[in-house]
C-alpha cells in the first residue's frame, strides 16, 4: 500500500514537471570551444537524463566485469563451505551408525573442504576412536588442546582415555584443567570428585565436594551423604596416625551425616570405648539403633557390657532394642543374648517374630543352636540346618551401581569402585525360602543348662560348607 502511495506521488511530481515546462519552455544557450548550443530547457533535462542512465549502464557493466572473479571466487567457497558442512554432517551420523570407515572418509572430506579444524578434529577423533585406533585419536584430542574454542572438548577426550586405560593420575591432571575452565560443569566436578574418592585423597575430595554442593551440582541430601562418609574416613585415617582426638570430632560428625550406615556409628562408639567414655559409647549405639540396626553395632554393643554377667547383658541388651522394638535385627540380638544366657524360653519366643518376618539362614542357624542346646535332639537340628540352605539370604551390603554384595561396608564398591553406593538390604538376586515350622514352646526350662557345642551364626553367601560343618559335630551328651 505505501509503495503503491509513493509510485502516484513520483508520477504525479514527474507530470507536474512536465506540464510546467510545457507551460514554460525558455531557452538554453550554451557556448563551449567554439561551439554553440541553442535548445529548450525541457530538451536539456531530457537529455542529462538520458546522459544518467548511459552511465549508470555502463558504471554497472563495468563493475560486474571488474568484480566477476571475486563473484566467481566467493560462489566456489560457499560450494565448498556447504559440501564440507554436508560432509561433517554425514561423518556424525556415520559415527551415531557405528560405521568407523564411512566416518573417516566423511571427516577427512569435510578437512578437505572446510580447511577449519576445529570443526573437523571432534569427528577425526571419534572417528578414530570407533575405528579402535586410539593413538590416533590421542593425536586429535590432543591437538584440540591448542585452540581454546575445542580445548575444553579435548580435555574430555583425553580424559576418557584416560580413565578407560586406568590412568588415574594422568585423568585428574586432566580434570583439574577442565575445573579451570569450567567450574561450574556437573560432569568436570563430578569426575574429580570420583578420581579423587578412588585415590583416597579424601581432604581434597571433601573441598570437591563443598564445591559442587555450593553450586548445586548434587541433590543436598547426597552431598550430605557424600560428606559424612569422607568425614569417616578422614576419621579413620587420624586414628591411624595417633591423633586421636580429631578422629573422634570427625567420626561424631560422620556419624550424625550417615544415619543409615552403620559402620560410622561403630566406628565413633569404638572409639570412644578405646578412650574408655562407656556411657557415651553406648549412647552412640542406642542412638544408631533407632535409623540402622545392624549386627556390628550390636557387636561393639556386647563388647561395652563385656564384663556383665549374661543376665544383666540381656537387660542391657533390651535397653538397646527398645530404641528400635520393630527391627528384625533386634529379635534376633535378643534372641543371641538370651541364648548366651540360658534363656531357652526367651529366645525361642524372639526367634518366632523374627521368623514371622520370613526366614533367613542366620534364623536357621540360632533355632538350630537353640534346638541343640535346649533338647539335645538331633533330629529338630539338622532339619534347620538343611532349610537354612534355601532360606531367603541375610541381608547384607549392596551396591547401587554394580548391584553386586559384600558383608562389609566400605566407601568404595569393592567391585566397581563407586564411591558411597553401598547400602544394607536383601540382594535383588535373592528366592524367598520355604515357609519354615516355629518349634513348639519347651514345657519347662532347666535350671542348669546342659553342656553343648555352639553351632556357628553366619551371613555369608555361601552358607553350605558352615552347615556341612555343622551337621557333623556331634551333640553334646547331657551329664
Amino acid at each position: 500500500m505505501i509503495r503503491a502511495f509513493i509510485g502516484v506521488v513520483i508520477v504525479a511530481v514527474l507530470v507536474a514537471a512536465a506540464v510546467f515546462f510545457a507551460d514554460h519552455p525558455g531557452r538554453v544557450e550554451i557556448l563551449w570551444q567554439g561551439w554553440q548550443v541553442e535548445t529548450s530547457v525541457a530538451v536539456l533535462a531530457a537529455a542529462a537524463i538520458l546522459a544518467a542512465l548511459v552511465a549508470g549502464l555502463l558504471f554497472s557493466m563495468l563493475s560486474l566485469i571488474i568484480d566477476a572473479p571475486r563473484r566467481l571466487l566467493h560462489a566456489r567457497r560457499e560450494r565448498r563451505r556447504h559440501a564440507g558442512y554436508r560432509a561433517l554432517t554425514q561423518g556424525m551420523v556415520a559415527v551415531a551408525a557405528g560405521d568407523p570407515q564411512e566416518a573417516r572418509r566423511f571427516a577427512k572430506r569435510a578437512d578437505l573442504l572446510l580447511a577449519d579444524p576445529p570443526l573437523t578434529l571432534l569427528l577425526s577423533a571419534q572417528a578414530a576412536q570407533l575405528d579402535g585406533d586410539e593413538g590416533a585419536a590421542k593425536k586429535f584430542f590432543t591437538a584440540m588442546l591448542g585452540r581454546p574454542e575445542t580445548e575444553f572438548l579435548g580435555l574430555r577426550g583425553l580424559l576418557n582415555q584416560a580413565m578407560g586405560a586406568g590412568d588415574r593420575t594422568g585423568a585428574l591432571r586432566l580434570v583439574e584443567r577442565a575445573m579451570k575452565l569450567r567450574p561450574r560443569t556437573r560432569w568436570v566436578a563430578l569426575s574429580r570428585f570420583d578420581l579423587e574418592t578412588r585415590e583416597g585423597r579424601w581432604e581434597a575430595a571433601r573441598e570437591t565436594l563443598a564445591h559442587a554442593a555450593k553450586r548445586r551440582l548434587l541433590p543436598p541430601d547426597q552431598a550430605r551423604h557424600h560428606r559424612g562418609v569422607i568425614l569417616h574416613e578422614l576419621s579413620c585415617a587420624a586414628f591411624a596416625s595417633g591423633d586421636q582426638r580429631r578422629a573422634i570430632a570427625l567420626a561424631a560428625e560422620a556419624r550424625a551425616l550417615t544415619e543409615d550406615l552403620a559402620t560410622p556409628a561403630a566406628h565413633h562408639a569404638r572409639l570412644l570405648l578405646r578412650g574408655r567414655r562407656t556411657g557415651r559409647a553406648s549412647k552412640a549405639i542406642e542412638r544408631a539403633w533407632r535409623t540402622a540396626p545392624h549386627p556390628d553395632l550390636a557387636a561393639v554393643y556386647g563388647a561395652i557390657h563385656e564384663a556383665e554377667a549374661p543376665l544383666t547383658r540381656v537387660k542391657s541388651f533390651e535397653r538397646l532394642a527398645a530404641q528400635n522394638p520393630s527391627a528384625r535385627e533386634s529379635r534376633l540380638m535378643l534372641a543371641e543374648a538370651a541364648l548366651d544366657a540360658q534363656l531357652w524360653g526367651e529366645a525361642r519366643r524372639h526367634l518366632k517374630d523374627a521368623l514371622a518376618t520370613g526366614a533367613t539362614p542366620r534364623m536357621c542357624l540360632l533355632m538350630a543352636r537353640l534346638e541343640e542346646a535346649e533338647h539335645n535332639d538331633l533330629g529338630p537340628v539338622r532339619e534347620w540346618l538343611d532349610r537354612a540352605v534355601g532360606a531367603t539370604p541375610d541381608p547384607r551390603y549392596v551396591c547401587a551401581s554394580c548391584s553386586r554384595d559384600s558383608l562389609d561396608w566400605r566407601s568404595l564398591c569393592p567391585h566397581c569402585g563407586i564411591f558411597d553406593a553401598l547400602s544394607w538390604r536383601t540382594p535383588a538376586w535373592a528366592v524367598p525360602g520355604g515357609s519354615l515350622p516355629v518349634a513348639a514352646e519347651p514345657q519347662a526350662a532347666p535350671e542348669l543348662a546342659q553342656p553343648r557345642t555352639e553351632l556357628p551364626v553366619a551371613s555369608s553367601p555361601d552358607l553350605a560348607l558352615t552347615i556341612e560343618r555343622a551337621k557333623s559335630l556331634p551333640l553334646a551328651s547331657p551329664r
